[in-house]
């Protein structure tokens, strides 16, 4: 089973004040990189796997999208979706699921679209569910996801080091050896699992997709322009931005 790290209440009350969980979608400074993968969403079925506080869910019922499922094993992340649907003008379109995605088994030819966003490194059986989503997009279906970088997942201890000038540089290692990874991020001993780039890409082909775009994201020199902070993320990729189709 996937690790419930979001229902520790110590690993949840520091996600609630990421930029992410605040401002939503215009929190996440991936967001224009990855909407544009996106199809018009205008009277589509739509999965989200993975929704945490639903800000993707309540976007594709805005765009005119017909049914909108939301998927995620996190009690308080979907507790927390819903209170915040409840007075949206969109909220019957969304219906919410509580499941691990090591296991999920949605209906086959039910959705058009399938998304992701910074998930799928939790799940362990990836290729179980990427067959589980290939039979339940319909012919044609788009799979639009983000994932950590296998760049940024692979070392034994992640993080950039000084020279002597205060230059950084992400030390590399281990990047060839996949498996679990054990991180302290906002709360100890949080669980994803690594793969390599080759791996990912292949583990997709294999189940079926056709890739369509594969972007290692970085900012934009204007949104570095807005957020400073953000020229970090030039010096290595820290996501991966994927579209595919059946």
């Amino acid at each position: 089973m996937t690790q419930n790290i979001y229902d520790d209440p110590e690993f949840f009350e520091a996600y609630s004040r990421l930029n992410r969980s605040v401002l939503g979608l215009d929190g996440a400074p991936e967001w224009p990189a990855l909407r544009a993968l996106l199809p018009d969403l205008h009277g589509l079925r739509v999965l989200d796997l993975g929704c945490g506080y639903g800000w993707f869910c309540r976007w594709a019922a805005k765009q005119g999208a017909a049914a909108v499922e939301g998927v995620d094993v996190s009690v308080r992340m979907l507790e927390r979706a819903q209170a915040m649907t409840q007075r949206s003008p969109h909220n019957a379109v969304i219906t919410w699921r509580r499941a691990s995605l090591e296991v999920f088994e949605p209906p086959e030819a039910a959705f058009d679209v399938v998304f992701s966003s910074l998930a799928f490194h939790y799940v362990e059986h990836l290729a179980e569910l990427l067959r589980a989503i290939h039979r339940t997009l319909v012919p044609g279906g788009r799979l639009v996801f983000s994932i950590e970088h296998p760049i940024y997942m692979a070392p034994r201890d992640p993080d950039f080091i000084l020279d002597d000038d205060n230059n950084e540089s992400w030390l590399l290692d281990s990047y060839q050896m996949e498996g679990p990874r054990v991180t302290n991020w906002l709360a100890d001993g949080v669980i994803k699992q690594y793969r390599t780039l080759g791996t990912l890409v292949n583990t997709l082909i294999d189940c079926g997709f056709t890739l369509s775009r594969l972007i290692e994201w970085g900012p934009t020199q204007a949104q570095v322009d807005a957020m400073p902070e953000l020229a970090q993320e030039r010096e290595r990729p820290m996501m991966l931005l994927i579209g595919a189709h059946c």
